[in-house]
């Protein structure tokens, strides 16, 4: 295979070029950083050898078998080292790359990523002749998902990764960049700009997303409830829940609802959910933080500016005012940190218990969809009703996050 010749890049301000042996001390200070550990594939714990094998064999080498193309990101002014951008892998015979990032702890918020990986994609497919190039990333690592798509990338999926980190997640995000996706370098120098620009919806929910789920709070009639991810310790009060016979009459549960089930849905569907950026399960934990139901907020695939909510109390807590306060309480934190201008809820025409609490919440019933939505055997009939960002989420009493 042809080897790449190595070369200098400079633009907005960036000298991209190839390692050097002098790098190695910056690349092993930047490589203790957690986030960097956590979502790439350097080595844990990072240590003075791993560096200096990087710069002088490990990136050389890919240079010159045309299998890689590795540049050091450095500033175009005083050569400080604040990053790492290039193709991690090069298919000659596809004439296809994949780009791969890290930016330096003390370099970060100042766009040297999404600037680096532009360059580099111009490079690399009009110089070097590439049709294509690919961006991977596990699913949850959305600071390097937004850095692809400011840089031109087309997120287009999610796919199972063929080497999960060890602390991670089995699942990838897969996106690509063709010639036509070229974001030029005098339209938009630091990557600000555009659909996924630092105003953006995109950017206001993968910084919401990429921290962890939040608790948040609010007042019920015997005292403050909270509002907090699932755990193991509800697994058992779960399957009690969804085996209650009005749970198995209003909702689309699993029939017999199995502890699998809710394995499922404590450590796959609730973690995946706010891993993807689409949405948060919460459990509906009383005073004494044991688990009375449950409250999902989901975000519109097909229309960022909609979500829907949906929502389980236990049999136990029912009658405690629980469930608008909650449902208020998490509509607040969508509107405030998600940015959506409607949230939706859906219930069974005669779901008079759910119907009360999205009033109490704040929801308007807006009318009946005829057979709106799929339940066991057939379709039924479904009350609809919104509540809109600048109606204010009623019925509850210091809702608040932490």
């Amino acid at each position: 295979m042809a080897g790449v010749k190595p070369v200098e890049i400079i633009e907005n301000g960036l000298l991209l070029r190839p390692w050097e042996a002098a790098d190695a001390s910056a690349v092993h200070r930047a490589c203790q950083d957690p986030d960097i550990q956590r979502w790439t594939t350097v080595a844990a714990p990072y240590l003075p050898e791993h560096a200096e094998g990087f710069v002088t064999a490990v990136a050389p080498a890919g240079w010159a078998a045309g299998t890689a193309a590795p540049f050091a990101v450095c500033h175009a002014g005083t050569g400080e080292l604040l990053g790492s951008c290039g193709l991690v892998t090069i298919d000659q015979t596809l004439r296809s790359g994949e780009v791969g990032y890290w930016t330096a702890p003390w370099a970060r918020g100042r766009a040297v990523a999404v600037r680096a990986t532009r360059a580099v994609a111009r490079w690399a497919l009009r110089d070097l002749g590439l049709r294509r190039l690919i961006w991977q990333a596990e699913v949850g690592n959305h600071a390097s998902r937004l850095v692809a798509l400011r840089a031109g990338f087309r997120v287009e999926g999610q796919l199972r990764l063929a080497q999960p980190h060890p602390h991670g997640g089995p699942d990838g995000w897969i996106g690509s960049l063709l010639p036509d996706d070229l974001v030029e370098p005098d339209t938009d120098p630091t990557g600000a700009g555009g659909p996924a620009g630092p105003g953006s919806l995109v950017a206001r929910r993968a910084a919401v997303f990429g921290r962890p789920q939040p608790v948040l709070f609010a007042t019920a009639a015997d005292g403050e409830i909270r509002l907090r991810r699932p755990e193991q310790r509800d697994l058992d009060p779960i399957v009690t829940a969804c085996r209650d016979p009005l749970a198995r009459r209003w909702l689309g549960l699993p029939d017999p609802y199995q502890r699998s089930d809710a394995e499922f849905f404590v450590h796959r569907h609730a973690a995946g959910r706010w891993g993807r950026g689409d949405g948060a399960v919460f459990v509906i934990a009383d005073p004494d933080d044991n688990f009375a139901g449950t409250m999902e907020l989901r975000l519109n695939r097909d229309d960022p500016a909609v979500a829907d909510v949906g929502y389980l109390v236990a049999p136990h807590a029912r009658g405690r005012g629980y469930c608008p306060a909650a449902l208020a309480a998490v509509c607040a934190w969508g509107f405030a940190s998600l940015g959506p201008a409607r949230i939706e809820w859906r219930a069974h025409v005669g779901n008079d218990a759910s119907r009360r609490a999205a009033e109490k919440a704040g929801f308007v019933v807006e009318g009946i969809n005829r057979q709106g939505i799929a339940h066991r055997s057939g379709r039924v009939d479904v009350w609809v009703g919104a509540l809109l960002a600048g109606d204010g989420p009623g019925g509850v009493r210091g809702a608040g996050a932490a």
